[in-house]
């Protein structure tokens, strides 16, 4: 399977489809109800306005149209609820229009002295019903769609280099581990794969959310659908098809679209609740009013408690808000693969950073030079990067990427444990680390604790010191700082010697460093904080951290690559960039605090107005009029749907700290 089909899963393609189909079902409702609403008598009694005679006629045709038309997906799924033995919101939505309709028949046909005319109340609830499950459709759909737009991109043919330097395009299917290929400045890399030739400014944005282009070189890797926006570069395939980052995030999205979390578990509840609840007032007021004789007041007030009943706010409640947090999240680089996470991700209150890789860029690089008397910061770095040129350890790599030149050098030899020599310009030098100075009994420049420390000798001489350590990433200080500021432990841990360990955790100012701590025992250090009565966020970036992750309340996996499928987080960033553990942190308090608002609003208003429906305060010579309770209705779930898309405000960018305090 080719990386364009693996990442094009059905997933995607149902939701647009559903969307489509609910949008066209809304848009020729909406005609339909437009005069329905307008010609009825109730609303115009209510309005003070007058229906001219010939008009009379168009709310029982066109209400009838949309009670079969615009109605048909709810009465369906009430037949499914109902051969399930689960009523619950299509059952409630069933009863509702079907209740309205058959009192407003009855009515329009003066049948007995009933003045039930529901028609507007009908064709504005199938209206209201069809706009919010397109848009729901829509976003879940959203969520999938920006990667679905990257797959639909990826060229159809790559460019195949054999080995002896020939150029061949030849289809994606027809790619394999090990291929070569090359791909020309504005080109899309077809696979993923790691550089072998030529450097180039790679734009990531559609997989990681990341807008700023970064340099990609020899020996790092891409990913299948991103550009080289300047230059060329070659690339060996590491994977394809399936195997492929983009199609691993394609199925996280999937799978955060299938998951159910304990909220819209608990609407759903809610929903079987308050149907019984509808249909148990309904018979509770009927049997009371006509115990007091008056039946048409029975009739009345139980038509209206049923048709006022059905929590159409509850329906949106919990789905728009998922929908709408599925899709911000994903355009973000955030890849929810379990909502349960997310939701328990507002309550975190210790976050467990992996060091190497996460709050560091996992790599050496020079962090101080201290030259002996009479030397310069650029002449040592130079010498030590010319005996280190034909060196591939990591020391010598990131030494000859700091020096401003690199002079010629001959006769390297590696001096095994002690370091590298060679001469440069005719002088012997050598670069080493302790042991170095041991043999040649010289005393060393520089003895700082935190860091690898190599010393430059020449013609048996120190000319000067460098160190190297595992460089702290820039944004790791802002995402410490960040979570700081919203009252949440920081906890580092790593491998490392607890020196270095000690060195980058007072670097970053996180409360506490755990160290020395092998791969297999990460897990119990997650489960000691858990002891010490802490909620546990684990951040990690290898399938070393997998235990941990698993363990935690909430395990997120951190930077695109081949851990971006790994099955026991629960979040995945795409980025590398640790401040997107705050956005996430703050999309679930968010989200959670919208969906707290609209069960309270949904449920509440159910509460509320069925007793008045029925007739409670009747005594006191108030009863909800059906007109003004069907207007409550209505209003009630255009402002759950508003409210759910207040949620877009959430600013989930990797800003700085003072911005994301939450309230």
């Amino acid at each position: 399977m080719t990386i364009d089909h693996a990442v094009a899963a059905p997933h995607a393609h149902d939701h647009h489809d559903h969307a489509a189909r609910f949008r066209d079902r809304f848009w020729i409702s909406l005609v339909l109800a437009v005069p329905v609403v307008v010609a009825s008598p109730m609303l115009a009694d209510l309005l003070g306005y007058t229906v001219p005679g010939w008009a009379t006629g168009i709310p029982p045709t066109l209400g009838l149209a949309l009670y079969l038309y615009g109605g048909w997906p709810f009465l369906t799924g009430a037949v499914g609820e109902v051969r399930a033995r689960r009523p619950g919101m299509m059952t409630l939505v069933a009863l509702a229009i079907t209740v309205a309709a058959v009192a407003s028949t009855a009515t329009t046909l003066g049948l007995g002295d009933l003045m039930l005319d529901f028609w507007w109340e009908l064709a504005l609830l199938v209206v209201i019903m069809l706009l919010g499950h397109w848009l729901e459709m829509r976003a879940l759909g959203q969520a999938s769609g920006a990667l679905d737009a990257l797959a639909d991109l990826l060229p159809d043919s790559a460019e195949r280099v054999s080995a002896d330097g020939t150029v061949t395009a030849v289809p994606l299917a027809g790619l394999v581990v090990g291929d070569v290929v090359l791909v020309r400045s504005g080109g899309r890399v077809p696979a993923d794969g790691t550089v072998t030739e030529g450097a180039a400014e790679v734009d990531e944005s559609t997989v990681t959310g990341e807008s700023r282009p970064a340099l990609r070189g020899a020996g790092d890797r891409v990913v299948a659908g991103t550009v080289a926006t300047d230059s060329a570069i070659r690339v060996r395939v590491s994977a394809v098809g399936e195997d492929t980052a983009l199609a691993g995030i394609r199925r996280l999205v999937a799978d955060a679209q299938a998951s159910r979390s304990r909220a819209q578990a608990l609407a759903d509840r809610a929903a079987a609740v308050l149907f019984w609840f509808a249909a148990a007032s309904g018979a509770l007021t009927f049997a009371v009013w006509t115990a007091l004789g008056d039946l048409d007041a029975a009739v009345e007030r139980t038509v209206t408690v049923l048709v006022i009943a059905c929590p159409h706010a509850l329906g949106l409640a919990i789905p728009l808000v998922i929908a709408i947090s599925t899709s911000m999240s994903a355009r973000a680089g955030i890849l929810v693969k379990d909502r349960l996470a997310l939701e328990r991700m507002r309550s975190v209150d210790a976050v467990l950073f992996d060091k190497t890789g996460t709050l560091t860029r996992g790599e050496p690089t020079v962090v101080a030079v201290s030259p002996a008397p009479g030397r310069t910061r650029d002449e040592v770095l130079a010498l030590a990067a010319a005996a280190e040129s034909d060196s591939e350890h990591p020391l010598a790599r990131a030494i000859v990427a700091a020096a401003p030149t690199v002079p010629a050098a001959r006769g390297f030899r590696s001096l095994t444990g002690r370091g590298v020599q060679a001469v440069v310009d005719g002088h012997e030098v050598a670069v080493g680390g302790p042991a170095l100075l041991r043999e040649l009994a010289l005393d060393p420049l520089d003895t700082r604790s935190g860091a690898t420390v190599l010393h430059v000798v020449r013609d048996g001489v120190v000319v000067g010191a460098i160190a190297l350590a595992d460089a702290v990433r820039p944004e790791s200080r802002e995402a410490v700082d960040g979570l700081h500021a919203a009252g949440v432990r920081v906890v580092m841990i790593t491998g490392d010697a607890r020196d270095v360990a000690e060195a980058v955790g007072a670097e970053l100012g996180v409360d506490e460093v755990v160290a020395e701590v092998l791969p297999a025992d990460k897990d119990a250090a997650v489960a000691r904080l858990q002891a010490r009565g802490l909620r546990v966020a684990m951040v990690g970036d290898g399938v070393n951290d997998a235990p941990a992750l698993a363990r935690a309340d909430v395990g997120i996996a951190i930077g695109a690559g081949t851990d971006v499928a790994m099955e026991s987080a629960g979040v995945v960033l795409a980025t590398d960039d640790p401040r997107a553990v705050l956005a996430v942190r703050r999309l679930s308090r968010a989200g959670y605090r919208k969906m707290v608002q609209n069960l309270l609003w949904a449920t509440g208003y159910n509460v509320l107005s069925v007793p008045l429906a029925a007739g409670v305060l009747a005594g006191a010579g108030f009863v909800l009029p059906p007109a003004a309770g069907a207007v409550a209705m209505s209003l009630s779930t255009v402002v759950v749907a508003l409210n759910a898309q207040l949620l877009r405000r959430v600013d989930l960018r990797t800003v700085p700290p003072q911005s994301m305090v939450e309230s």
